[in-house]
């Protein structure tokens, strides 16, 4: 699912990464909003609040705001940045690189559970670690799907799906239809399994707390290794059939 890309990537494809990377930044939204009181999975909110704090003049507080906007910036521009070398180089997977930084910083703040007292400048770095960890993610699925799929933020996809629900009322050709119904079945997956991850790491961090973090981490590197073990498989599919 991290290796197909453009006119090679199947429906197959964009919902294998949908449901998996979606679940995760469900767990990392909700633990973030847990741990820190701050939603980690979108800027929206946190401009808006950097524009009401400059209104009222309390601009360290504003920082803080415009610092968490930036990073989920910094966080696409590092994922971008590491795929572009990536495919210079020639990589076969260039998208690794920027999951195993997202994994690095997610499992660096699900340690975070080792400091029994936690300040607010160490719940600050953290916050803008899962910020910068959500940018990547959001970069990196928009770069592999080409914008088809987006998981860390629901805004758009119940847009398009209420456009794309519509449309079922008018009469098309069943080409049409097919590409329709993907498209609904694969923006309800999202909602969903983000809903799941919401629901489990909610759950999870009332016994946990931020180890919770931890269960996103394996979970992309879960899918990380089996990726990589249907690579070598259809490797190895075609050397057979190649010699038969």
């Amino acid at each position: 699912m991290f290796r197909h890309l453009g006119n090679s990537r199947t429906f197959k494809h964009n919902l294998r990464l949908a449901t998996t990377l979606s679940m995760v930044a469900g767990i990392v939204n909700v633990c973030g909003l847990l741990a820190f009181g701050v939603l980690t999975t979108n800027v929206t909110g946190h401009f808006a609040f950097f524009s009401e704090e400059l209104s009222r003049k309390d601009y360290a507080t504003g920082l803080v705001f415009l610092l968490f906007t930036l990073c989920f910036l910094v966080g696409a521009f590092i994922s971008n940045l590491l795929t572009e070398l990536a495919l210079k180089k020639k990589s076969k997977n260039p998208h690794f690189y920027p999951l195993l930084v997202e994994i690095l910083l997610i499992t660096l703040v699900g340690f975070a559970f080792f400091e029994k007292n936690l300040t607010i400048i160490n719940s600050q770095f953290f916050t803008y670690a899962l910020l910068l960890a959500m940018g990547i993610q959001n970069a990196l699925v928009t770069n592999v799907s080409k914008s088809v799929v987006r998981t860390t933020h629901l805004t758009g996809l119940f847009t398009d799906l209420g456009i794309d629900l519509s449309q079922l009322i008018f009469r098309k050709n069943e080409g049409e239809k097919v590409v329709l119904e993907k498209n609904i079945t694969l923006r309800i997956s999202i909602i969903t399994f983000f809903f799941a991850g919401c629901l489990i790491g909610g759950i999870l961090f009332h016994y946990f707390q931020l180890k919770t973090l931890l269960v996103a981490s394996v979970l992309l590197i879960m899918a990380l290794y089996f990726d990589f073990l249907r690579f070598r498989y259809y490797i190895l599919k075609r050397k057979i059939f190649r010699r038969n």
